[in-house]
């Protein structure tokens, strides 16, 4: 049982997205900036990725779970807790002068991770709206746990030619904890989780490092 109702859940979203507006801008500018490092191939595209999603996840641990979350969820305590160590390991990533680059290609691959990309980016916050949740109550990328974590993946699966396994492991941790609210909340854009998390590790468990 969860300590608290659908419409609470949903309700905090709404009080959520009204409070930090237009955050919600600035959290795609910056998916848009990533990209373009990487498809581009910009020599500094993976000090680009890592500290975006530095940035995404910090603002997530406290500004979601820690400041709004937790007022529903006392668990989320410990859901801010995971979010700021990713936020810091992302952040050590882009400070490390050995970090891998990214491979974009006419391959396969490239064009899974493009497809999560895309899905985390628009095709999320379409499936919310079907499920009757749209704007304000949706879930949104670049300020919300789960498309966030789907984008997290999506970029990682462009990394090579080996990804960092300890920048995987939280993200992946979050895809089992958060996609429950695919069936406990009535949330099905969240078994996005699920499936780019097993996609994610069916094209890089080679990779890992």
């Amino acid at each position: 049982m969860l300590p608290f109702t659908t419409d609470q859940f949903f309700q905090l979203f709404e009080s959520y997205n009204r409070t930090i507006w237009p955050v919600h801008i600035v959290g795609y500018g910056l998916a848009g900036f990533v990209l373009w490092a990487i498809l581009t191939n910009r020599y500094w595209n993976w000090r680009a990725a890592s500290g975006v999603l530095s940035l995404l996840w910090l603002w997530n641990g406290i500004a979601y779970h820690l400041a709004f979350f937790t007022s529903i969820n006392p668990v989320a305590y410990g859901f801010a807790i995971l979010f700021v160590a990713q936020g810091l390991l992302f952040f050590a990533s882009a400070l490390s002068e050995r970090g891998p680059y990214f491979v974009v290609g006419k391959d396969w691959r490239t064009a899974i991770a493009l497809a999560t990309i895309t899905y985390a980016l628009i095709i999320y916050g379409v499936l919310g709206s079907l499920a009757g949740h749209g704007w304000p109550r949706a879930p949104v990328f670049g300020v919300a746990p789960c498309p966030t974590t789907i984008f997290t993946f999506g970029v990682l699966m462009l990394a090579g030619p080996s990804v960092p396994g300890w920048l995987a492991a939280f993200p992946i941790v979050w895809a089992l904890i958060g996609s429950t609210a695919a069936v406990l909340l009535g949330v099905p854009e969240d078994l996005g989780l699920l499936v780019s998390a097993s996609i994610f590790l069916a094209t890089s468990r080679r990779r890992l490092n």
